[in-house]
C-alpha cells in the first residue's frame, strides 16, 4: 500500500467542524460521473464501500441496516403495496427490498445518475440482490423530479433514497416542499413516503428535522424513527408520511404477523420489535423536531455544505 497516510485513509466531511476518517485497503474505482466524483474502495471493517462526492453513500457490510430501515417500515404499514417509485438508489439495494414484497407488481426506480448504477452493478453486485433483473423492475436514469411530475400514474408508495443536499450535488431540489407536493399528488390514497433525512446525532439535526418540518407542510400524517449506521458514525433519520397512515401506531405483533403473511424472507435488520425500537426516539430528537420552524423551498434550499 502506499505509504503516503492520506492516500490509506478517506476524508468523510460531516460538516466544517468535522472529518470521519475511513481506512483504504484498495482503491477499485475513482473517477468523475456526469453529477459527482465516485470512489470505490474496499475497507477492512466495512467491505466494499461507494462514496459520491467524498461521502460514504453505502457499504457492503452494513447496507441492510439503513436499506431495511428505509423501505420495509413504510411497505409493511401499507395495506398491500402494488406500486413503487423510487427516487435514487443507483445500487438497487432500495429496490431490492421492495420487491420482497409479493403484492408488488411493478417497482419504477430513477436515478439520474447511470454510471453509479453501473459502477455498483459492477463492485457491489450484492446489493441489487438480483433486483434489476426483475420482470417487476422498471430502470430509468433522468432526473426523478421531472419523471415523477410527467408521469400519469399513481403509486402506492414512494421512496426517496438520495444522498444529503450538497450544494454541487443532484438530490438538493428533491427535499423541498414543492417537491413533496409533486410526490403527494402521484400517491394513491392509502399510500406512504418514506425519505431517508440524514443524521440523527445532537449535533447534526438539521436536515432531519427540517425535512420532517417540510413533510408536515404537505401531509397531514408524518413520523420520524432513527436507526444505528456504522458507515456514517452514528444514528441515521428517516422520515414517513401520508395521509391516512401512521407507521409509528404498528404494534410489533401486527409487523411480525405482516412479515409472515406476505411472505417476507432474508430479512437481517428488520422486524416487530426492531420497528418500535425504530420509532421510539430520544428526547433530544423529539425537542429538536418540535422546535424546528425550517420549511426547505424551491427557492431557499437546505444545503448542508459545499463538497
Amino acid at each position: 500500500m502506499d505509504t503516503d497516510p492520506d492516500k490509506n485513509w478517506l476524508r468523510d466531511k460531516i460538516n466544517e467542524n468535522f472529518l470521519q476518517l475511513h481506512r483504504i485497503d484498495e482503491v477499485l474505482y475513482e473517477g468523475q460521473t456526469k453529477y459527482q466524483s465516485a470512489k470505490v474502495f474496499r475497507s477492512p471493517l466495512l467491505g466494499v464501500c461507494l462514496v459520491l462526492d467524498n461521502k460514504i453513500q453505502s457499504t457492503e457490510r452494513d447496507e441492510f441496516i439503513y436499506h431495511e430501515a428505509l423501505v420495509q417500515p413504510a411497505m409493511i404499514t401499507h395495506p398491500g403495496p402494488e406500486t413503487v417509485f423510487i427516487a435514487g438508489g443507483g445500487e438497487g439495494a432500495t429496490l431490492r427490498e421492495a420487491l420482497r414484497h409479493k403484492t408488488v407488481k411493478r417497482a419504477v426506480m430513477v436515478d439520474i445518475d447511470d454510471q453509479v448504477t453501473a459502477l455498483s452493478k459492477q463492485y457491489l453486485p450484492k446489493h441489487a440482490g438480483g433486483a434489476f433483473e426483475d420482470i417487476r423492475a422498471e430502470v430509468h436514469h433522468v432526473d426523478a423530479r421531472e419523471f415523477l411530475k410527467k408521469s400519469k400514474e399513481k403509486y402506492d408508495i414512494i421512496i426517496i433514497d438520495l444522498p444529503d443536499p450538497i450544494e454541487e450535488g443532484p438530490a438538493a431540489m428533491l427535499y423541498t416542499q414543492e417537491f413533496f407536493w409533486i410526490a403527494r399528488e402521484k400517491l394513491n390514497i392509502e399510500g406512504l413516503i418514506a425519505v431517508q433525512a440524514g443524521s440523527a446525532n445532537p449535533t447534526e439535526l438539521l436536515n432531519f428535522t427540517a425535512v420532517n418540518k417540510t413533510l408536515k407542510s404537505v401531509f397531514p400524517v408524518v413520523t420520524q424513527c432513527a436507526v444505528y449506521m456504522p458507515c456514517f458514525g452514528g444514528p441515521w433519520g428517516f422520515c414517513i408520511a401520508s395521509r391516512k397512515h401512521n407507521a409509528s401506531m404498528l404494534t410489533s405483533y401486527e409487523v411480525d404477523g405482516r412479515i409472515k403473511d406476505r411472505g417476507l424472507t432474508g430479512l437481517k435488520f428488520y422486524d416487530g420489535e426492531t420497528h418500535r425500537g425504530m420509532f421510539s426516539l430520544p428526547k433530544y430528537i423529539r425537542e429538536a423536531i418540535a422546535a424546528q420552524t425550517r420549511i426547505i423551498t424551491d427557492k431557499k434550499p437546505l444545503y448542508l455544505y459545499k463538497s
